[in-house]
């Protein structure tokens, strides 16, 4: 491994820089040399992460990246385990279309664009699901969720898809199957609390976790009630919420008491049980347990990030540490192939050995909108992986385009508005959902 991948990148630096010169392609290679000076850290919470440098690390080599035609769920595919997606060489915006109500002072938006058939489906702040279509933009259908009974407005959590349903975890403590053709409403199936979380759909049945920490199995055909999971009750915890991954006869669920447990499919019958909680962190935010990042299930193993500064491998079948990271964040981390990149609560992009966890490379990337004065905190989504690129977007509209193989920055763009939501890839195109319920389709 070369000294350049072993030092620091500061892409917030290098940003600032771009803006003024600008970039022809946020996607493509920027060969802007980096500022001189010496490089310091703009965080106030925690040291900065580390490369690790005993040991010889090896070259990242990535898989090669493959087309999917579908994003059926929050995380692609039921496990979380998308590895290297295919996108153009050189991604232009091709299409931005109003999907409803934007987030504001008492709602937000939550739920990942999905792709399926042929279509993207959103959930808005307000509870309203659209389907666009997926080349064109053109808006095909919505729905509105809120029951006929109540005119109070929840923050949704998100959708899934399977065979031609629509599946939505709302915060009406309900989730809701639509058809996927028409929009139409087939059943609801009131649950013990709220959804924030997207639902994860896989073999006829739906998992959603609500946020008094109780997973509710359901059948897809009509929405009875499988079997229920609970975990401890947490008097407080993030916004957003969480969703389950499933592999096999396993569904792996997160709860915001920082517990994790491995659940039978069929039954909810404990498998194993974990908790990423750490007794160091004494801030009132980092204090919060919560599992908010998706767990990804690849290769017998499951990876897990924790806010309260955890981050480990578990081996699948028994549940075993295999290493862990005191490496807290709420954005979903993502494996590709013998690598796994992830985000952290100290806006830092990590790549590291999957199978060991040592850490190849670290980019720190903007957290102030002044640095200088440390106001307009930036909070950064993501990554995803598509094409060599490693993608992360900002609350304040910065799309960026990372190195998977270095860190280093390779261009980034503007979005109209901020993104709260990490991007879904499908047919070659990168979606992306604004804070202001814009669905921007790059290609």
């Amino acid at each position: 491994m070369g000294m350049t991948v072993m030092k620091r990148r500061i892409a917030g630096v290098l940003i600032a820089m771009l803006a003024l010169g600008g970039c022809d392609s946020w996607i493509g290679e920027n060969k802007a040399p980096p500022l001189p000076g010496k490089r310091i850290s703009v965080l106030s919470r925690e040291k900065m992460v580390e490369p690790d440098i005993g040991g010889t690390l090896a070259k990242i080599v990535l898989p090669p990246p493959e087309d999917n035609e579908d994003w059926p769920q929050a995380g692609g595919y039921s496990n979380h385990a998308m590895h290297h997606m295919m996108v153009g060489d050189a991604l232009q915006r091709a299409w931005t279309r109003d999907a409803g109500a934007g987030a504001g002072k008492r709602r937000r938006l939550l739920g990942q664009p999905i792709i399926a058939d042929g279509k993207v489906f959103t959930v808005d702040a307000s509870s309203m699901v659209s389907a666009f279509d997926a080349n064109t933009g053109k808006r095909l259908w919505e729905m509105d969720l809120t029951p006929k009974d109540t005119s109070e407005v929840y923050t949704s959590g998100g959708l899934a898809y399977e065979d031609g349903q629509v599946f939505a975890a709302t915060g009406f403590a309900q989730v809701v199957a639509l058809n996927a053709g028409s929009g139409r409403i087939e059943w609801r199936q009131t649950v013990s609390g709220p959804l924030r979380g997207s639902p994860t759909v896989r073999g006829g049945r739906v998992f959603a976790v609500t946020v008094d920490n109780q997973t509710h199995a359901l059948a897809a055909e009509d929405g009875s009630v499988l079997w229920t999971h609970t975990g401890i009750a947490e008097s407080a915890g993030l916004l957003a919420g969480n969703s389950p991954a499933v592999d096999g006869n396993m569904v792996v669920v997160p709860y915001s008491s920082g517990e994790l447990f491995a659940l039978r499919v069929e039954t909810g019958a404990m498998i194993w049980q974990d908790s990423l909680a750490t007794v160091r962190r004494t801030e009132h935010v980092g204090a919060l347990l919560d599992i908010r990042g998706r767990p990804a299930i690849d290769r017998n193993r499951v990876y897990a990030i924790s806010n309260a500064d955890m981050l480990v491998c578990l081996d699948q079948r028994s549940g075993r540490r295999i290493w862990e990271k005191e490496v807290g964040g709420v954005q979903s981390p993502w494996v590709a192939g013998d690598y796994l990149y992830v985000l952290t609560n100290n806006n830092e992009v990590l790549a590291l050995e999957a199978k060991t966890g040592r850490i190849v490379w670290v980019t720190e990337m903007q957290s102030w909108e002044d640095p200088k004065d440390r106001e307009g905190r930036i909070v950064w989504v993501g990554p995803v992986l598509a094409s060599d690129r490693l993608i992360v977007a900002a609350s304040d509209g910065k799309l960026v385009s990372l190195s998977p193989y270095t860190g280093d920055m390779l261009g980034w763009e503007e979005a109209p508005a901020g993104i709260s939501i990490a991007p879904s890839v499908a047919n070659g195109t990168l979606y992306f959902l604004t804070d202001d319920a814009d669905l921007v389709a790059y290609r």
